[in-house]
């Protein structure tokens, strides 16, 4: 489930950055947590 929400908050980051609409910093805090989930999910090595 995390991994689905990490993937998801990449592509509304990256739906942001085309469309040249971001929400200040928030977006960009959404990115930063996706990718430290999942970090800590290869980093515990756990699969699903």
């Amino acid at each position: 489930m995390l991994e689905t929400i990490a993937v998801v908050l990449i592509i509304l980051w990256l739906v942001g950055m085309v469309s040249s609409y971001t929400m200040g910093g928030l977006i960009h805090l959404l990115l930063v947590i996706a990718i430290v989930v999942i970090l800590i999910r290869v980093i515990q090595g756990r699969r699903v």
